[in-house]
């Protein structure tokens, strides 16, 4: 019998315990099946037709809610996710759900809330963010921070202990359709901005999810969940430290497993990964949860286990704690399994602890008011909100090219601007694919997009009273409807200027041509779009391209013909706003590339991490790489000179660190930010090398003619690499330094020697490096 303390309380419940004492109490007193139900979850779908997460009508449940919440529950998926509600209407359908969990369990167990966030709490009316692709062209991972703690605080006060984001997928192929929401293509900046965004999540209370673990944007030719066939050494240097900075140093306390399969072995069913990586060589003590359906995937798909209860105890064996979204491969599977001693109890006890202690560190064991009442008032869509959106979309636009010397416009000398293209009008285009619009209202049409969301052309009309903005459509996103295109090209012909505005919109599964299951045979402009720029093009009117989308399309073919561009990632709600402020001068811009823009469409795309074969290569292939804007790339209204990189000291060991510094003059009239850029390469070693990557970079705020110095802190650790061996290692070596606004031919270089014997890393290493603006 279970004692219980002067109040009444088991020791479970005393909040006076240690969170370890009360975890082994609960468990205790769990029977196998009440064990199992911790790693299950429910979601109460609403009939509607489409799907929101991949087959998810495949795996429709029919048993009431009372056979399925019997023993208790893990997780409950989307309650405010899955249809259009308001605040008041999902707090009280949690508060319904959450009372008929803990009433349907002896012990009165709770269960964690999760819900999507990856461009903001993904309900209805709440604030749409720009796209994380979006978030990475910032480099600037204070805003993120701030951003999901925003986004944290909204969740949290919904009821809400769970957010799935942030994605740290590595970009490998442009053509994959979950481009926009990753962090780009470069490992660095993913880590930077992935850790800051989970420090932001987690400082509101919430549990961040790292997804997703590990490969999954590395798939043959850019196919959502096609198999992948990097090795090993791709694998630690490329796609996994994201997840190791967002862990040690954003403190993440769950991760979701790929969908994919890594040289054949499924991530859900690869204890490698799970087991001997994540948690036994980096040590983490969180949930691994299933992404949505990947526990049936291992029948169904893959091919490694005969049924459902054959893919459960595949999945527990592996190392995932939690079924989501539904309990399909654990339940009643997984109890037979222990029972029959296919699945060693120990294992589900180890998976249940973690749940456990999450629930308690939630707080869930400790309240009644699973639901705060502030819940039913909540404003998701708040001016705080609508401030950071603007400040994270102001800074993510990224001014790629003016050599017609048309930007900023000046409305007093141009009278009249021809507005053109699929993306001037549609303030869907400004959306990401996790953008509740976009994810879950295309099934609702009677709905409207649930706030306001101000098209570029309104926010232009705003911008320019006193100018003329003639519109045509010219030709839609997609599709072959030409008719349009004659009409737009004698608007721009008739005009002073064109602005052009061409890119993606974003859906799930075709429904888009950027998002999840989005994905693109080739790098050209979706549907018509190349037909209708090459017909506003040859009316000889000066045209800005303005190209708002989920991935970078090949502009090769423009980018010496028109007198401006500009580039845009999913900018979010006050994403026309932002674009109208950047064509004024309003707002200088200041984004920076964190994927290539291609020259071709038609070359395999490749990203700018890359060895000497990797590139451009004079006599040996007639295929050029090239890209036509590089990473990292991105103009401003100010012209700003590199002038100095001192570095020291000349010699380092192999497990010290260099400082270099790095100095930049605004040579222009106005204030700017410029994102300084800190590259190395190395030279010789003992596997073929990037011919450069960033290890750090810094935003610079600069007043009109004034010069600044920022110290990077650059650790040796920053310099390791996977070596023959498959043993990261810092070996003695030149290296060399180089510092500039981009990653095309960084204009200021030095050259450092690291000293001592090969040193081997095993364990945590210092995964940043840090920055200084010194004094003037």
């Amino acid at each position: 019998m279970t004692s219980v303390n002067a109040q009444g309380l088991a020791p479970w419940q005393d909040a006076a315990r240690t969170t370890g004492e009360r975890v082994e109490s609960l468990l205790a007193e769990l029977t196998l099946e009440e064990k199992v139900a911790q790693l299950g979850s429910v979601w109460f779908q609403t009939g509607e037709t489409g799907n929101v997460a991949p087959l998810q009508d495949r795996f429709a449940v029919a048993d009431g809610p009372e056979e399925r919440l019997r023993y208790g529950l893990g997780h409950l998926t989307r309650v405010y996710g899955t249809a259009p509600v308001s605040p008041a209407e999902g707090a009280a359908r949690l508060r319904a759900l959450q009372e008929q969990v803990r009433s349907a369990n002896r012990h009165g167990i709770p269960a964690i809330a999760h819900e999507e966030c990856l461009t903001g709490f993904a309900t209805y009316g709440a604030t749409a963010y720009p796209t994380p692709l979006a978030w990475a062209a910032t480099f600037d991972p204070g805003l993120i921070e701030r951003m999901a703690e925003a986004i944290g605080a909204d969740l949290r006060a919904a009821g809400v202990h769970q957010g799935l984001s942030p994605v740290l997928d590595v970009v490998r192929d442009y053509r994959w359709g979950r481009v926009e929401e990753t962090l780009g293509e470069d490992p660095y900046l993913a880590g930077q901005l992935g850790a800051a965004y989970v420090r932001g999540l987690e400082s509101a209370g919430i549990i961040a999810t790292l997804k997703h673990f590990a490969g999954y944007a590395a798939s043959r030719l850019g196919r959502n969940q096609a198999p992948v066939s990097i090795g090993p050494r791709e694998l630690a240097d490329v796609i996994l430290p994201p997840f190791e900075t967002a862990l040690r140093e954003g403190g993440a306390r769950s991760v979701m497993n790929a969908y994919i399969d890594l040289d054949g072995v499924p991530v859900g069913a690869n204890p490698h990964l799970l087991r001997r990586l994540l948690r036994e060589e980096w040590g983490f003590d969180g949930t691994v949860v299933a992404d949505y359906w990947s526990i049936p995937f291992l029948a169904s798909m893959h091919g490694v286990a005969e049924d459902l209860a054959a893919a459960g105890a595949l999945a527990m064996l592996a190392g995932i704690d939690v079924e989501l979204p539904e309990t399909h491969g654990y339940g009643g599977h997984l109890v037979a399994h222990v029972r029959a001693g296919r699945v060693e109890e120990a294992l589900v006890d180890d998976s249940v602890r973690r749940v456990l202690r999450q629930k308690i560190e939630l707080g869930l064991l400790d309240t009644d008011r699973l639901v705060p009442p502030t819940a039913d008032d909540l404003d998701l869509d708040s001016p705080r909100n609508r401030d950071l959106a603007a400040t994270v979309a102001e800074r993510s636009i990224v001014l790629l090219g003016n050599t017609g010397a048309v930007l900023p416009l000046d409305a007093a000398t141009t009278s009249t601007i021809a507005v053109i293209g699929p993306c001037a009008d549609d303030p869907r285009t400004l959306l990401g694919c996790y953008a509740f619009p976009n994810h879950v209202l295309d099934r609702y049409p009677g709905h409207g997009t649930g706030l306001p969301i101000p098209s570029v052309r309104e926010r232009l009309a705003a911008e320019f009273p006193s100018a003329e903005l003639p519109y045509a459509l010219g030709a839609d996103v997609a599709g072959d409807d030409a008719s349009g295109i004659g009409p737009a090209a004698e608007l721009a012909a008739r005009a002073d200027l064109a602005l052009l505005f061409v890119g993606d919109r974003a859906g799930l599964f075709g429904g888009g041509t950027s998002g999840e299951g989005c994905d693109a045979a080739d790098l050209r402009l979706p549907g018509l779009q190349p037909d209708l720029v090459e017909a506003v093009l040859a009316t000889g009117t000066p045209t800005v391209l303005v190209v708002v989308s989920g991935r970078p399309y090949a502009l090769g073919a423009y980018k010496d013909r028109v007198a401006a561009a500009v580039q845009a990632f999913f900018p979010g709600v006050e994403g026309g706003t932002a674009l109208a402020g950047v064509l004024s001068g309003r707002v200088n811009p200041s984004g920076r590339l964190p994927v290539q823009i291609p020259a071709s469409p038609a070359i395999n795309p490749s990203t700018y991490l890359q060895p000497p074969l990797g590139r451009r290569t004079e006599g040996i292939t007639v295929l050029d790489p090239t890209p036509a804007y590089a990473f990292g790339h991105g103009l401003s209204y100010s012209r700003i000179e590199y002038l100095a990189l001192a570095t020291g000291p000349a010699r380092c060991p192999t497990d010290g660190e260099i400082e270099a510094r790095v100095t930049v003059r605004n040579a222009g009239d106005r204030p700017a930010e410029e994102v300084v850029q800190l590259y190395a390469s190395d030279p010789v070693a003992q596997v073929a090398r990037p011919a450069l990557q960033l290890i750090g970079f810094a935003r610079v705020p600069l007043e009109p003619w004034q010069t600044r110095t920022v110290a990077f802190d650059v650790p040796a650790d920053a310099f390791s690499y996977t070596g023959v061996e498959l043993r990261r290692i810092v070996e003695p070596g030149t290296i060399t330094l180089a510092a500039g606004p981009s990653a095309d031919e960084p204009p200021l270089r030095a050259v450092i020697r690291l000293t001592g014997e090969i040193r081997e890393l095993r364990g945590a290493r210092r995964l940043t490096t840090t920055t200084r603006l010194l004094a003037d």
